[in-house]
This record gives C-alpha cells, sequence and structure tokens, in this order.
C-alpha cells in the first residue's frame, strides 16, 4: 500500500478587522498529520476536502498542482491557508 503524502499547512493571509480567535497568524506553518490539535478546528473542517483532493491524486481547478488555497469559516476574521504535499527528498536528488 503506498504511503499517503505528507501536507503542510501554512497561514497566508488575514482578512477582516479581528484577529483570529485561536490566535493564528501569517506565516504559522502546520504539518496536517502531526499538528491537527494545533490548528482551529473550523480551520480544520474547512481542510479535510481539499487534502483528500491532493493525498488521492486530484487538483484544485486554477491552482497549482500540490496545492490549496482555502480560508476558515469565521465571518469574523477569514484566515487563509495554503496545503501543499511536501515532496520526500530522494537520494538521487
Amino acid at each position: 500500500m503506498e504511503k499517503k503524502p505528507k501536507i503542510r499547512i501554512t497561514v497566508t493571509d488575514r482578512r477582516g478587522k479581528q484577529g483570529c480567535h485561536r490566535g493564528h497568524h501569517v506565516g504559522e506553518v502546520f504539518d496536517f498529520d502531526e499538528d491537527r490539535g494545533r490548528i482551529c478546528p473550523m480551520a480544520m473542517h474547512c481542510a479535510f476536502p481539499y487534502i483528500d483532493i491532493l493525498r488521492y491524486g486530484g487538483k484544485i481547478p486554477g491552482q497549482a498542482e500540490g496545492t490549496a488555497e482555502f480560508c476558515c469559516s469565521d465571518a469574523d476574521t477569514i484566515m487563509v491557508f495554503r496545503a501543499e504535499i511536501v515532496r520526500e527528498k530522494t537520494d538521487a536528488e
């Protein structure tokens, strides 16, 4: 069975007048599998469909291959995230 690729999630933007209720900030980086408890539940709820698409070989229309940009569902402060497949380096690289 093929191993699922690692996914990195990066906070790329904040839109709205307030700060993130969970305390996230632009530039923060997470490992999807290792840091689930650190990422806001509203953001994770929005992230799951995109993560599945990336992990199982799909592509998000209009976005670079291996990436998905999405935002959380907080109407007061919209945090924008980028999920991307982490390519593991091989011995040949």
